[in-house]
């Protein structure tokens, strides 16, 4: 049976999913649902597994933040139900490895900064690192929640050239990197169980 990779990000207002086939040929769909998130993803998830049976599904990988409570929440739970009575594979990473690993194709830059907004005066950072050989990203300097003072004084202190990406109320399209990034991992058995999925805040 051909399997495939399910990736569910709903750190923002904007619902993103994502389908790895077994060709490894990636697909992404995003809705613009905000508050209708609880009343409306299960459909998008019908919708979009249209014609595949839960059974072909290899793993599933979900956000687990930072990001919006509420929202990160509703992907984690539905993430985790599907994954214990499919009995496969759930992997929870971050938004912001997401963010950047989805930018890690379109930059030179071995070195992705990433940013999004948390509060009117507070970020969500972090900084990755891009393999030179498969082009995935690892964790520079981890998830951490600043001042923006503080974040560019960080930024002024690397030594080596960076790309900055700066996400946004509308992220579902990184549900892509969420994909590259699971399915490498899933690759190299390097995942838990369902139960060990747990949502990320910073505060």
């Amino acid at each position: 049976m051909e399997k495939y990779g399910l990736a569910i990000d709903s750190s923002t207002g904007q619902l993103g999913l994502g389908l790895l086939d077994p060709g490894g040929s990636i697909k992404v769909q995003t809705w613009d649902l905000d508050r209708s998130m609880s009343s409306h993803l299960h459909q998008c998830l019908k919708e979009f597994l249209q014609g595949i049976n839960w059974q072909q599904l290899a793993f599933i990988a979900v956000v687990k933040g930072p990001g919006s409570f509420t929202s990160i929440r509703i992907g984690m739970v539905t993430a985790r139900i599907l994954a214990q009575q499919l009995s496969i594979p759930l992997l929870s990473l971050s938004s912001l490895a997401s963010l950047a690993q989805t930018q890690a194709k379109s930059t030179q830059h071995e070195l992705i900064a990433t940013q999004l907004t948390a509060t009117r005066d507070k970020y969500y950072v972090a900084i990755y690192e891009k393999s030179p050989t498969n082009k995935i990203v690892s964790p520079f300097l981890a998830d951490m929640i600043v001042e923006m003072q503080q974040w560019k004084n960080i930024l002024n202190q690397i030594e080596k050239p960076y790309y900055l990406v700066e996400g946004g109320l509308q992220q579902g399209y990184a549900v892509e990197g969420l994909l590259q990034l699971a399915n490498n991992l899933y690759l190299e058995n390097n995942f838990t169980q369902w139960s060990q999925a747990l949502p990320l805040y910073l505060g």
